[in-house]
């Protein structure tokens, strides 16, 4: 037995299919390419403007999320990398403290600032 279908209810079974199975595939993987991207030592010294130095001192103190691979190789997800980053964040403050206010207390005046004198 064989149905054939014209291009209208064709074009209606391949909506109905694609509503069902949409869902199933957009939770696979939640990983955009972006943050699926792996890094080489070079390659994260790009990222963060840093000095392959840094990375290998850093990667030494373990202070930094790494793979080594076999031998020496290290590798970085950017993932890891910009969740560490994340928690490396410090709020700004809008008042000096410590050491600033202490600075801007007991600053001179600058040349060139309007400065009332008393004669």
């Amino acid at each position: 037995m064989r149905v054939e279908f014209d291009a209208q209810d064709r074009e209606a079974i391949a909506l109905e299919v694609l509503k069902v199975l949409r869902p199933l595939f957009t939770h696979v993987d939640k990983r955009s390419p972006t943050t699926d991207t792996i890094f080489d030592v070079k390659g994260l010294c790009e990222y963060l403007r840093v000095t392959p130095k840094w990375v290998y001192e850093q990667t030494h103190l373990n202070a930094i999320p790494h793979y080594k691979l076999t031998g020496k190789a290290l590798r970085f997800r950017r993932d890891e990398i910009d969740n560490w980053l994340e928690g490396l964040k410090r709020p700004a403050t809008s008042q000096p403290t410590g050491l600033q206010r202490l600075l801007k207390e007991r600053a001179l005046p600058c040349k060139g600032r309007n400065t009332a004198v008393n004669n």
